[in-house]
């Protein structure tokens, strides 16, 4: 069913004559290659980047794209119906995540929405039968709409005595509207699948979901240089249990999804369409028997997307980290599925097989197929391995 889905027409932005869309490829015995997407084609530009990150720190990747051509590798619709994971013709080229040896980060708790179910898991403990019952107490307590309080604020520090009087106080309040927004490390450089791939569950979890959420590409110093598509496999049942497991909870084999492409920002797309963007998400079970639309607008964001940039780096005039190889950052997400799959009152979790799609108009679509991460293809391509592959083909300096 996958297959159908991995067409041009789906997954290209709409406006993509207009995009510039950077991605990677494998090839059997290169390894990846950077490359520029069109609707018809798929051109090498390894010739003046030989990495994503390489291309992200140049002054003017946009201009540098544009001037160079590039040997066409395939077209680009072959290319996409040979991404389906365990699918591969290895004579063929296939789609992998568009960034490498950047750090993968992600923003946690950024909508009232989402930040209100990680409250819910937090107080049913990780059971999804107990989140119905939690969800009503925890509502008509502290309400549903905090998206007027501006994080870090005076009357987010008032709310928060209050929220504490009341007894209802919880580290992800602390995050949803306290100074410091919550930045963590969601996987390892390298290790994101891309567009068709297999996205990984631990095999041990029993209540989980996908996130849709835009990811920006930004490099060493902190310029926001474009954005993809993200879907960042939550497992709520481990999380819920203590926040201690969020590791366990986010970096598994396979659970991190990043693509189809990177749009990189120019006079048509920029930072102002970030911040406006509507995603669209739909799970479909692989027999068809059930289906689930989900939404997130970025106009929803408790935070701006260049401050939580600012957040990972830490404050403007004090950088407190480093990333010598750019970052790629989820934004969050306001979706937060309660759609009952297996029974009143259960909520959503997945099961093996299902379709994932987030999609929006200008960044096209990511869609993937849902598998344990003890099933999903291995990770052993790592950085020591692209070095080898680039010191090979003279890509090196």
């Amino acid at each position: 069913m996958i297959d159908t889905l991995l067409t041009t027409s789906n997954i290209l932005p709409h406006d993509h004559e207009r995009a510039l869309l950077i991605g990677r490829v494998w090839t059997d015995g290169l390894g990846p290659t950077l490359v520029r997407v069109t609707a018809d084609h798929v051109f090498d530009i390894s010739g003046i980047a030989a990495t994503s990150a390489a291309l992200l720190e140049m002054d003017d990747p946009v201009g540098a794209v544009r001037e160079i051509g590039g040997p066409r590798i395939g077209g680009t619709a072959a290319i996409l119906a040979n991404s389906a994971s365990g699918r591969h013709d290895p004579a063929l080229p296939w789609f992998l995540a568009p960034c490498d040896l950047q750090a993968i980060k992600a923003a946690g708790v950024t909508f009232v929405a989402s930040m209100l179910e990680r409250v819910i898991e937090e107080q049913a403990r990780g059971d999804a039968g107990r989140a119905e019952a939690v969800r009503k107490s925890v509502v008509g307590i502290i309400g549903d709409n905090l998206r007027s309080v501006k994080p870090g604020s005076e009357q987010a520090a008032k709310l928060r005595d209050v929220l504490i009087a009341q007894g209802v106080w919880s580290q992800y309040l602390e995050v949803g509207i306290g100074e410091d927004a919550e930045v963590f490390t969601k996987a390892q450089p390298m290790s994101a699948v891309g567009i068709g791939a297999d996205i990984g569950l631990h095999p041990k979890s029993v209540w989980n979901n996908p996130e849709p959420e835009i990811v920006l590409a930004v490099n060493s110093r902190g310029e926001t240089r474009g954005c993809t598509l993200g879907n960042d496999v939550n497992l709520r049942d481990f999380e819920g249990r203590s926040a201690l497991l969020l590791g366990k909870a986010k970096d598994n084999n396979a659970s991190a999804a990043i693509g189809p492409f990177i749009r990189l920002f120019d006079a048509d797309f920029g930072i102002d369409d970030v911040r406006n963007c509507e995603l669209a998400m739909r799970v479909t079970a692989c027999d068809g028997g059930f289906e689930m639309h989900g939404a997130s607008s970025l106009a929803m964001i408790s935070r701006d997307p260049l401050d939580l940039v600012n957040q990972t780096m830490g404050a403007p005039q004090a950088r407190t980290h480093q990333y010598p190889d750019g970052f790629l950052l989820y934004l969050g997400t306001m979706f937060a599925p309660t759609q009952d799959r297996h029974g009143p009152g259960q909520g959503f979790t997945h099961e093996l097989g299902d379709i994932v799609s987030v999609a929006t108009p200008k960044l096209g679509m990511l869609v993937n197929q849902v598998t344990h991460s003890d099933k999903a293809p291995a990770w052993t391509y790592g950085t020591g391995a692209l070095m080898r592959d680039l010191a090979r083909r003279g890509l090196l300096a």
